[in-house]
């Protein structure tokens, strides 16, 4: 059964960390893309960052440009979400998905595998 779980999220105060787990499971993230992504109540869901399974990164998401950064270990078949200096305006429902990625576009518009999603909630 091919599988992406999320982990890591919770509820934090304003500038706190969070790091998100996506783990692979049933499958293999070799020839495959990884992309984050987040939706908040009343918001369309928005792409944050990409990886590939050789560790170029893609950040689409302006709002979080120099506080998120995607990464991934390969020998644990993970990608991560490290999120610094949090804001009331990242609080959302985050989801990570995979894809088979042939490198004719990146990043990538749909996918195959996503996970169920994990909140994150940001208040003092």
């Amino acid at each position: 059964q091919a599988q992406l779980v999320e982990s890591g999220g919770g509820s934090v105060q304003p500038g706190g960390s969070l790091r998100l787990s996506c783990a692979a499971s049933g499958f293999t993230l070799q020839y495959h893309a990884v992309g984050w992504f987040r939706q908040a109540p009343g918001r369309e869901r928005e792409g944050i960052a990409y990886i590939t399974y050789s560790g170029e990164t893609a950040d689409v998401e302006k709002r979080v440009k120099g506080r998120f950064t995607i990464s991934k270990d390969n020998t644990k078949n993970t990608v991560y979400l490290q999120m610094n200096s949090l804001e009331p305006e990242d609080t959302a429902v985050y989801y990570c998905a995979a894809t088979f990625w042939d490198g004719t576009v990146w990043p990538p518009y749909e996918y195959d595998y996503w996970g169920q999603g994990i909140q994150v909630t940001v208040s003092s």
